[in-house]
């Protein structure tokens, strides 16, 4: 369900691996490139093109899986058109950033959802086109920490795209990068550009740790026991103590603003989803996720100021009102 960068590389992998494979996208643009061109893959090996075509109604199945790979706003409307399909013992499988997995428990049950944390980036430079701009794979899991014969399926199924680990904690999996998410795509949609570029500057690194940090302790509030993305970021550890936010400088902050420095170098060429929904007129993710540290720090009554104005200007950025670049970026900074 959903052809964009990553679902179009999800799909074509799986095709290229002999799954069978229906993909469902209701945009004809992108399904009329597709059926006339076939999959074309980019950025992992040798460019190369993997035939298929794509169904413009959903399907009836019944599906052993059904892959959620639409943007989060779409989710639920995406799971509300396949819940018909899906097999009685099946899953729906959630690739979306956020908490994506709750809202589609909601719809088809919570022993039919499955979640994978999306640790790599795509692009789709041209209609019909996807281009691998980070390397990575996924963690997988169900909400409830079981692991059993189907999420083993699904995970030896993601292996044709990415290394898979099964967790028993994707609730701190998923938090940890909603938390990276927060900053990373959200930031990339007011600042305009790629990841590497971005991260170049100290002041975006800075907006990143503030809003790193309000999730987590947002996340703290909620006893999610948050585990490391991608082997890499100690969610814990990167969250600005209070000396630390009032501080000069010191070591510890300097090995924090060190790490996303690195990232940004790992991960240069991805672009901000987010960025790419608001310039092709869609609505940006941004409630799905700085939203939900907002909305779940009121609950809990712990302030998220920072979260909440990048959330006001990015909807400013989508309705045209502010310009993204780097000058937006140091006005967010300035304001504190």
């Amino acid at each position: 369900m959903g052809c964009g960068a990553v679902g179009g590389t999800v799909a074509a992998s799986l095709i290229e691996a002999g799954y069978d494979v229906a993909t469902f996208c209701p945009n004809g643009a992108i399904a009329d490139a597709i059926d006339a061109r076939g999959f074309q893959l980019r950025g992992d090996g040798p460019a190369r093109t993997v035939p298929g075509r794509v169904v413009r109604a959903v399907p009836g199945g019944p599906f052993d899986v059904i892959v959620l790979a639409t943007q989060p706003t779409d989710v639920e409307s995406a799971a509300r058109a396949a819940c018909g399909s899906l097999a009685p013992n099946g899953a729906m499988l959630c690739l979306q950033n956020g908490l994506c997995e709750e809202r589609v428990a909601q719809v088809v049950g919570a022993g039919r959802t499955v979640g994978a944390v999306v640790a790599w980036g795509a692009a789709m430079p041209e209609l019909g086109v996807f281009d691998r701009t980070a390397p990575g794979g996924f963690t997988l899991g169900r909400m409830s920490g079981e692991v059993d014969d189907r999420v083993e399926a699904i995970g030896r199924a993601l292996e044709s795209v990415g290394p898979t680990e099964i967790t028993h904690n994707l609730a701190g999996k998923r938090w940890s990068k909603l938390a990276i998410n927060c900053a990373i795509s959200s930031l990339g949609a007011l600042g305009g550009e790629r990841l590497g570029s971005l991260l170049q500057h100290r002041f975006v690194r800075r907006l990143a740790l503030e809003i790193m940090t309000e999730a987590v302790h947002v996340a703290r509030r909620e006893k999610i026991a948050l585990e490391k993305v991608s082997g890499t970021i100690d969610l814990d550890w990167i969250a600005l103590t209070d000396e630390e936010r009032t501080a000069a400088g010191s070591p510890a902050l300097l090995a924090k603003h060190a790490l996303l420095y690195a990232v940004g170098l790992r991960f240069r060429r991805m672009r901000s989803s987010m960025l790419a929904a608001i310039e092709r007129g869609r609505p940006p993710s941004v409630d799905y996720l700085n939203g939900e540290i907002i909305t779940r720090g009121q609950r809990l009554s712990f302030p998220t100021p920072v979260n909440a104005r990048v959330r006001a200007w990015v909807w400013d950025v989508a309705g045209g009102r502010r310009a993204p670049g780097l000058p937006l970026l140091r006005e967010l900074a300035a304001a504190g």
